[in-house]
């Protein structure tokens, strides 16, 4: 079955495209390392042998070559030129001296800017609200079938993740108000255990209010007893 899926994935594109988006570019030809024009910057899609410099395309001239350009360190193509051999819909473009391109594959974006609606549905890096995809790689992982898959079951298990939060939550919330209830009710069973002091009587009240009375010396305190 996953053979079945990935035959059917190979498919959809056309042969070329993923050894395109794996190809290394820019790097000096070894076969004409001496040439003025050395610089591996084309490819020819009927081959597919890797990167080309503009003296190797003496032996592609019947073949359909593209040129990949730079912005940034990362590989852009025309997209006059792409879009004759490759459905680019969903794909921002960018307008990079004077002329409109696309980029090869994604590039890192630490977190998206302030304000920002609408992003990369596979690397989440910021995009036009009439975009879905922020590369050519991004479209092929995208709208494969497999990665569709694991997005559905990563938002299932997002969702369900929410929900657990939420019920521990409100659990935690419960048994705040239920210690705190049962905390007042011994309080309360405490004191009713605890006796009250009584009320003052009339006689406590003058028992505490007499007067001490005066000392009386002993009658015998005065006599000098001599032997």
């Amino acid at each position: 079955m996953r053979q079945g899926c990935d035959g059917a994935e190979n498919q959809r594109w056309p042969p070329w495209l993923k050894p395109l988006l794996s190809t290394s570019f820019f790097g000096q030809c070894k076969v004409h390392a001496d040439a003025h024009k050395s610089e591996c910057n084309m490819y020819c899609l009927d081959c597919m042998n890797g990167a080309l410099c503009s003296q190797c395309l003496a032996y592609h001239r019947d073949h359909h070559a593209i040129q990949i350009r730079r912005s940034s360190y990362h590989d852009v193509i025309r997209v006059s030129e792409i879009q004759k051999v490759l459905d680019i819909t969903g794909v921002q473009t960018y307008i990079i001296n004077s002329a409109r391109v696309v980029f090869l594959n994604e590039r890192p974006q630490p977190r998206p800017g302030k304000g920002v609606t609408n992003t990369c549905e596979v690397c989440e890096r910021s995009l036009l609200d009439t975009f879905r995809f922020c590369s050519l790689g991004c479209k092929i992982v995208g709208t494969s079938g497999e990665y569709r898959i694991r997005k559905k079951h990563a938002a299932i298990n997002k969702n369900r993740k929410k929900k657990l939060h939420k019920g521990a939550a409100a659990s935690d919330s419960e048994d705040s108000s239920t210690s705190t209830s049962g905390r007042s009710d011994k309080s309360s069973v405490v004191q009713s255990f605890t006796p009250s002091t009584p009320p003052a009587t009339a006689n406590s009240f003058r028992a505490g209010k007499r007067r001490k009375g005066v000392p009386h010396r002993s009658p015998f305190g005065s006599l000098m007893v001599e032997y």
